[in-house]
C-alpha cells in the first residue's frame, strides 16, 4: 500500500508517465420486446425482460495526471490480450516515454509472463524493459486510480443496455473522445500519513522494548 501511495506523490513526468491500468466485464444484454421512446407527458420504456447475449472485457488504461485514457474492448481477458495491450501501451500511447510508471492489480495475467507466452524473448524482454510495474496489494484494488475511471465510464455510458461487442465498442470509443477532449485529471489525497493513521489495523504491533 506505501509502495503505491508514494508512486502517487512523484511529480509529472513526461519521460515516465504513471499510467494506472484495470479490467471488468460488461454483460451484453437484448431486448425481447421493443422499447417505447419517450413522448410528451411518458418517459422512456423499456420490458423488465430481456436477453442476455454474453459478455465483452474492458481493458483500462489512463493517466490520472495528464488526463488521458484509453479503453480496449476485448472477447476475453487472456495472458495474450493483456500482453497485446501492454504492447500497445508502450508502442502506441507513450512511443516517446522511455519508461512507464505502471499500476495494476496482481491479477494472475498480469506478470512478465504473460509477455512471453505471447512473444518472442526479445520483443517480450524489449516491452518489459519500458515499464515499472507496481501491483496493488491483495483487497487493495481500490488503491488503483483507474477504478475512479471505471466508475465514470459505468455511469455515463454502461449503465444501460447495450447487445452486442461492436455497439459497446463504439459506445465506449465515444465517451473516450469526449472525456479525452474535457482533460479529466485525478486529485489523489490520500497519502501514506493518512494510511498510518486510518488504517492503523493493518500494520503490525510494535511490542514495547523491555
Amino acid at each position: 500500500m506505501e509502495e503505491i501511495l508514494t508512486v502517487y506523490t512523484r511529480p509529472l513526468d513526461p519521460a515516465q508517465p504513471l499510467v494506472c491500468m484495470d479490467e471488468t466485464s460488461k454483460q451484453l444484454v437484448g431486448e425481447v420486446r421493443v422499447p417505447l421512446p419517450a413522448s410528451p407527458g411518458h418517459p422512456a420504456r423499456e420490458d423488465t425482460e430481456y436477453e442476455r447475449r454474453g459478455t465483452a472485457n474492458l481493458f483500462l488504461l489512463c493517466a490520472p495526471l495528464v488526463g488521458w485514457r484509453s479503453v480496449t474492448v476485448t472477447e476475453r481477458r487472456t495472458r495474450t490480450d493483456w500482453a497485446e495491450l501492454m504492447r500497445d501501451l508502450v508502442d502506441v500511447h507513450f512511443p516517446e516515454a522511455p519508461r512507464i510508471t505502471l499500476v495494476l492489480d496482481n491479477l494472475n495475467t498480469h506478470d512478465p509472463a504473460s509477455l512471453y507466452q505471447t512473444f518472442a524473448p526479445a520483443e517480450a524482454r524489449r516491452i518489459l524493459d519500458r515499464l515499472e510495474i507496481h501491483h496493488t496489494p491483495k483487497h487493495g484494488s481500490w488503491l488503483n486510480m483507474a477504478e475512479i475511471e471505471f466508475s465514470v465510464l459505468s455511469r455515463q455510458c454502461l449503465d444501460r443496455r447495450i447487445d452486442n461487442p461492436t455497439t459497446l465498442a463504439t459506445e465506449v470509443a465515444a465517451w473516450v473522445t469526449a472525456r479525452n477532449h474535457d482533460g479529466a485529471t485525478s486529485d489523489w489525497r490520500f497519502t501514506t500519513d493518512d494510511a498510518r493513521i486510518k488504517l492503523r489495523h493493518l500494520y503490525p504491533i510494535q511490542q514495547p522494548v523491555t
